[in-house]
């Protein structure tokens, strides 16, 4: 009985010593999350897309899953639309971005690219990589939706990677930039590689 009572007088100190090193739980420091940034809603038209609607509206959500605060969203109001897809029999052409509001940008979805055996997916989504303000790296991986078309035609992938995710982002996170030096710039997507244009 006195082993019993002498350990617990032994005990309750040794609690009460890792209790009163505690801070009262209102006394912690209250942490503020960083703020998210402002999503930045970009807008489309399809009226001219053809037979690329439904290409179009997978990249749309491929890119749409990867990013934080960009956001692509069709419009009702094609004239007001941030830029435009349109089907058309050449080469894939699309206005270099990143674009903003009122800049009208162009995306034309090229028949020749789906007759060399491209997928029609990964063409919408690489395109609109463009619009987003991505350039072409042809000699990536297939798991590099920029590649292009430089993995060949058993090349699928319409996902972009987290990288060109994270680009994009970026791109968007300070709003509108008081300079772009690529503005009116057109990229054509050729089999035999990437042309610069001029403005259109």
């Amino acid at each position: 009985m006195f082993k019993r009572i002498a350990v617990l007088t032994a005990l309750v100190p040794a609690v009460l010593s890792t209790t009163v090193g505690v801070a009262p739980a209102h006394r912690a420091p209250h942490l503020h999350p960083h703020p998210h940034p402002a999503v930045f809603t970009l807008t489309y038209d399809v009226s001219d897309a053809g037979q690329w609607a439904g290409p179009i509206k997978q990249a749309v959500q491929n890119w749409n899953h990867g990013l934080h605060n960009v956001r692509l969203k069709p419009t009702r109001t094609p004239a007001s639309a941030d830029y435009v897809y349109e089907a058309t029999s050449g080469w894939p052409m699309t206005t270099l971005g990143p674009i903003f509001h009122g800049d009208n940008g162009d995306v034309q979805l090229g028949q020749q690219a789906v007759d060399e055996g491209h997928d029609a997916t990964r063409i919408a989504a690489h395109e609109t990589g463009h619009i987003l303000g991505l350039r072409d790296d042809y000699s990536g991986p297939c798991s590099e939706l920029m590649s292009g078309h430089g993995p060949g035609t058993s090349c699928t992938n319409a996902k972009p990677n987290a990288a060109e995710a994270a680009q994009v982002d970026e791109n968007y996170a300070a709003g509108r930039p008081a300079v772009r030096p690529h503005r009116h710039q057109v990229v054509i997507d050729i089999g035999s590689g990437r042309v610069l244009a001029g403005s259109r």
